[in-house]
């Protein structure tokens, strides 16, 4: 774990590997059944990050019991299963915590063969970025929280946070690829930073090509954003260069923390193409390259 990768692989025999990984979240939609979906395709996805397969996982579940009706625990946890059985595999158990403040995810075991493994550190020179979903999830579900969100993009953000990087994954397992890394709490900037900084390359990003969802830059303007998300500038600002003007609102974009995010993937440039037709052949919702390794420069990460 010298370079943050995704989850832990330990070699259990031979070439075989399991990896193995926890998260949990908070309420980011109001329908149960869709909350522990995206919750799920969360925790799933620092496995998919690894290259790896879903075998088993475990739910984890705080929860006021006063005030959170059984029927609603019930969908909650049917959208896990749902999640967890489209990856291929199966919940076998769990534990439930009493607590104030409701919380769901997985931990999550899976299986990868070592010469499979993608790491956040191997990308090199000349290799493509591709992103496979698109930014603003952070700043939509925080507003979401006061209801400050239209409803259409509500459901766009749902969307995009409920789809499992397991098609993305499929995709860059056959095709081969440098690195990989799932961008949630730390953002695209974080996650990005720490695949350069491991890779001891940087990377220029092409700002115009990096889709997020449109209200989110209103939102951000007026201050709709996650706590997470201004610290993830307080940390990574100084490994940063914007080489195009920008507004602080539109730069938060890129710092913002966020929920079942996508695969951002290192690979070589003659594969990158194809890279994007298998992920959207295999069920991806969306995929496009935003950037290049270069050699390590004066920073990390550029916005051109």
């Amino acid at each position: 774990m010298r370079t943050n990768d995704d989850a832990g692989v330990i070699r259990v025999h031979k070439n075989k590997c399991l990896v193995q990984t926890a998260d949990f979240i908070t309420p980011v939609v109001d329908d149960p059944y869709l909350y522990g979906r995206i919750a799920a395709a969360n925790s799933l996805s620092d496995v998919f990050a690894m290259g790896g397969d879903v075998l088993t996982a475990l739910n984890l579940v705080m929860y006021d019991s006063c005030n959170i009706e059984k029927e609603e625990m019930r969908e909650i946890l049917k959208g896990g299963f749902d999640a967890v059985k489209e990856a291929g595999g199966i919940i076998i158990g769990g534990h439930t915590v009493e607590d104030s403040e409701m919380k769901y995810g997985l931990s999550v075991t899976g299986i990868v063969e070592e010469e499979k493994i993608v790491r956040n550190s191997n990308a090199k020179t000349g290799d493509k970025i591709v992103l496979t979903k698109p930014l603003g999830m952070g700043i939509i579900t925080t507003a979401n929280k006061v209801d400050m969100v239209s409803e259409k993009t509500m459901e766009e953000a749902s969307k995009i946070m409920a789809h499992l990087n397991l098609y993305a994954k499929n995709a860059m397992v056959e095709v081969g690829v440098s690195s990989a890394t799932d961008i949630t709490g730390f953002g695209l900037i974080g996650h990005a930073f720490e695949m350069a900084k491991y890779s001891n390359t940087s990377i220029v990003f092409n700002t115009k090509e990096i889709d997020y969802l449109e209200e989110a830059l209103y939102l951000s303007s007026i201050g709709m954003v996650p706590a997470g998300s201004y610290n993830n500038k307080h940390y990574t600002e100084n490994a940063v260069k914007f080489e195009i003007d920008l507004k602080d609102e539109e730069k938060m974009i890129f710092f913002d923390a966020q929920t079942s995010g996508g695969l951002l993937i290192s690979v070589p440039s003659e594969k990158a193409n194809l890279l994007i037709e298998k992920i959207i052949e295999y069920g991806g919702i969306y995929a496009k390259v935003i950037g290049e390794v270069v050699e390590k420069q004066e920073k990390h990460l550029i916005f051109v």
